[in-house]
């Protein structure tokens, strides 16, 4: 029988820069802008809604919506996702009304198809993609939260720029934009496919998202569409300031109770696990650099969708049970990221997977083994993290010891028991 390190509970402190009402926030921002202007009663506007798990976005999107009507406009909702959902329709909305994100909740019609236009043909020599319900409209609003990317660097990541190239350009669009990042750099596609999109589709406002370190909304600010690139450098560096860390820089073991698209698009964040560059360990600049990774399960909301597995190196049986290996297979395809769906070790018992871990850690004696256990990447406020760190936490005026270590314990059928 294997023996464990002990395990004790650190909470930590981050940016906690939270909106304090978001119907009043949104309303404050969207009347600040030029969108009255453009608008016109009976006119038509289609609102872009992602498949992230943001914070708020149902009550985000609804204010969105009850601003547009209250200037006469007509508004309805487009799925703006690439190729998550299974790369269906029916599978986009199911993902939006898990969100909470529904006809009847919004107020207003969601339209998904998995059609697309063409709208012009990139310098770089392919087609330029955008929703079809979406170019019928008088106007568009994209909506997303400004973030890293999970796989490409530079002055724009993930947000308004890139919903106007993977998450309009549907799963046609994703498809050809991921294989042309394979030719040229990531920053010269979204510049190019957003550039053709601003010029020829009626984008009419991007609202722009951010979170602090507890997963709430922080911010959220309307930006004009010559502004998108602009502000969203800006916007770029608040939120990589706001981006909360595991409390510890090296580890034997991350335990990651539960991946899915909701978290990151990964799966599991690796601007959190330390696997942005390469899918099994830190680059020499880049932190955390852990050694290996464990995944337990899957979220609900990502509907058996397990891009992101393939970072770990061990999984638990129940994960590869809740696997939806299609929906799993598109999305890894579309994205240009083969080895994300690759299902690692996996055993029947949790016991089983943190036996064959130590063993992985070298000639280390189980009170000194490092180990840090996480319910997500999202959810990092409260780490359990094994006896060895012990001693760092004093150093650390941002962490708390909430509970003093104990054994790892598990069930009957040894199975560990939920702490978070």
């Amino acid at each position: 029988m294997f023996e464990f390190p002990r395990m004790f509970r650190v909470r930590q402190t981050f940016d906690d820069t939270r909106v304090a009402s978001i119907p009043d926030a949104v309303a404050e921002q969207l009347s600040g802008s030029s969108l009255a202007a453009k608008v016109s009663a009976g006119q038509s506007v289609a609102i872009s809604v992602g498949s992230r798990g943001i914070a708020n976005i149902a009550e985000i999107v609804r204010a969105i919506v009850d601003y547009v009507k209250s200037l006469g406009g007509v508004p309805f909702i487009v799925p703006a996702m690439g190729s998550h959902g299974g790369g269906t329709a029916e599978g986009q909305a199911a993902l939006l009304g898990r969100y909470g994100v529904t006809d009847a909740a919004m107020g207003c019609e969601i339209r998904s198809s998995m059609e697309t236009v063409i709208v012009a043909q990139a310098k770089e020599g392919f087609d330029v993609h955008f929703d079809r319900h979406a170019s019928t409209a008088d106007h568009v609003i994209v909506c997303n939260r400004i973030k890293p990317h999970t796989r490409f660097v530079g002055e724009i990541e993930s947000g308004l720029m890139k919903m106007l190239l993977i998450g309009l350009g549907k799963r046609n669009g994703a498809v050809v934009y991921h294989q042309a990042i394979q030719n040229f750099s990531f920053g010269q596609i979204i510049r190019s496919v957003a550039g053709e999109v601003l010029n020829r589709c009626p984008i009419a406002l991007g609202v722009a998202i951010l979170e602090n370190g507890y997963d709430e909304t922080a911010a959220i600010q309307a930006v004009e569409p010559q502004q998108f690139e602009s502000h969203e450098r800006k916007l770029l560096l608040r939120a990589r300031a706001m981006m909360p860390a595991l409390p510890f820089d090296r580890a034997d073991l991350l335990i990651v109770d539960k991946i899915g698209k909701d978290i990151s698009g990964t799966g599991m964040d690796t601007n959190i696990v330390g696997r942005k560059y390469n899918d099994h360990v830190a680059r020499e600049d880049e932190f955390p650099k852990i050694h290996q990774i464990y995944a337990r399960g899957l979220t609900a909301a990502t509907a058996g969708n397990a891009t992101g597995v393939g970072l770990a190196e061990y999984c638990h049986q129940r994960l590869v049970d809740q696997m939806d290996p299609v929906a799993t297979r598109i999305n890894c395809l579309t994205g240009g990221h083969v080895t994300a769906a690759m299902v690692p070790i996996h055993f029947a018992t949790d016991r089983e997977v943190l036996a064959a871990a130590i063993t992985q850690a070298g000639l280390v004696a189980p009170a000194d083994v490092r180990w840090m256990w996480a319910p997500n990447t999202l959810e990092i406020s409260e780490v359990m993290c094994s006896e060895a760190y012990w001693n760092q936490v004093a150093e650390r005026p941002n962490l708390q010891i909430v509970h003093p270590p104990e054994p790892i314990r598990f069930d009957a059928d040894d199975q560990l028991l939920e702490i978070f």
